[in-house]
């Protein structure tokens, strides 16, 4: 196979310019779910499935087709596909030839390009699946929702606050429209966290004052450079280790503990003072972006969550969230809670080890659109990735962050103008010489 020229991707492309506690409790899957949910999971083989559009083929868009299918395989139907380069394209319908045609018929509804997205969203799919690199959801999920169609959108929705707003403002438009928008943020459609912080915010363990989250943990994949990829193909494929695509891994992939932290405190922290760097992850290949945050959120009344994120191999892990209130403690990735007076709380194992949170939060926003009723999560993560992008601005900084900087900060992290060629390799910021604009 010839390699692409330098302004070229692997082949032509058109640039672009700028509920209530699961009833997966008392069940032991999601089907059992479904049959507890009666009609409104009637499965008629013409109009009633529910066809399905999928933008990004990567590991995690090409799962998520999958955990929807496993949720519902009578109900939904991969109907169309979209990514940037034509490999991705190709490769994914080889793998996807030997599926049944009854849940994966993709037929001639295969897209590639910059506007790959567009042509997934004027099919007439119902639902979309957005899987791309973080710093294209959210002009793909307002033209989702401009076109009408269901979103289910991979964590983080963005990367910077422009981004946030504009998924704020999404939701809004959605939520005229009737439509539903669910993120990739498993762990608030898990039985396990349902119920252990329904039961804290119930009162469980007093008045929460403090907490840990954490996600410490390997450096992740990284592909070298290949002859014949431009600036803008190198970056995207490796989209990980650029905060312009990825938010850093503290957006990235913390937004899930951070996401967590919020929901236990009732809030949105008020300020951010956080330490970060890049130590073991240093060569070119890892790009511009951070190994490690360490981070305090404050919140009102002085409360206060410890965040720590990090990526280096031959390191300790941990992937928890750990809080402490007035009158006990609660360990939440565990499910246990543990007051000073009464009996310790532990979320039956079984139950959460029959139930994959990766298809019930698409079998959550599937029967809410069934019932009528689409579930909105816009606001919440937009919050919370706003949360993570305000830790951040402080560790890139230096300086303290408050919730109103964040928010409130016009920079935008996209180029302005997305097309295959040369771009200026970013440099990785200097804490105290960095400047928040």
């Amino acid at each position: 196979m010839s390699q692409p020229s330098q302004n070229q991707p692997s082949a032509p492309v058109r640039p672009l310019t700028r509920r209530s506690l699961m009833k997966a409790t008392a069940a032991t899957s999601a089907a059992a779910m479904f049959a507890a949910l009666g009609t409104n999971f009637a499965h008629a083989e013409g109009s009633d499935r529910i066809k399905v559009g999928l933008v990004g083929l990567g590991g995690r868009g090409r799962g998520a087709a999958g955990n929807i299918t496993d949720a519902d395989p009578k109900g939904v139907v991969i109907h169309a596909i979209g990514d940037l380069f034509p490999d991705k394209v190709t490769e994914t319908k080889e793998m996807w030839k030997d599926k049944p045609k009854d849940s994966f018929d993709i037929g001639e509804r295969a897209f590639s390009g910059w506007d790959a997205y567009k042509q997934v969203l004027a099919t007439d799919i119902n639902y979309v699946i957005l899987a791309t690199p973080p710093g294209f959801r959210p002009m793909q999920i307002q033209a989702a929702i401009e076109a009408g169609k269901h979103v289910f959108a991979e964590k983080p929705v963005a990367v910077d606050a422009p981004g946030c707003n504009a998924i704020i403002e999404a939701g809004k438009l959605a939520a005229t429209k009737g439509l539903g928008l669910v993120a990739g943020t498993q762990r608030r459609h898990q039985a396990k966290y349902i119920e252990t912080v329904k039961r804290i915010n119930d009162g469980a363990i007093g008045k929460i004052l403090s907490g840990q989250v954490y996600w410490i943990g390997n450096t992740l994949w990284n592909k070298p450079r290949q002859a014949g990829w431009s600036d803008m193909e190198a970056q995207i494929r490796n989209w990980m280790y650029y905060t312009w695509l990825s938010g850093d891994l503290i957006v990235e992939q913390h937004v899930h503990n951070i996401d967590i932290a919020n929901w236990v405190m009732g809030e949105h922290p008020r300020m951010a003072i956080s330490l970060g760097g890049a130590q073991a992850r240093v060569g070119p290949e890892y790009g511009t972006t951070y190994d490690h945050f360490a981070t305090d959120f404050e919140y009102t009344e002085g409360r206060h969550v410890l965040s720590l994120a990090r990526q280096q191999d031959g390191c300790y892990n941990r992937t928890a969230e750990f809080f402490q209130g007035a009158n006990g403690s609660a360990r939440v990735s565990e499910g246990v809670i543990e007051p000073e007076k009464g009996d310790k709380y532990k979320f039956p194992a079984k139950i959460d080890a029959n139930t994959n949170p990766y298809e019930v939060e698409h079998a959550d926003l599937l029967a809410s659109i069934r019932a009528g009723k689409p579930i909105n999560e816009s606001q919440r993560i937009a919050e919370s990735v706003l949360t993570a992008v305000m830790g951040r601005m402080s560790a890139y900084s230096g300086q303290i962050v408050t919730w109103s900087q964040a928010i409130n900060s016009k920079v935008s992290l996209m180029p302005d103008k997305l097309e295959f060629g040369p771009m200026p390799e970013p440099q990785i910021p200097i804490p105290g010489k960095f400047k928040l604009a």
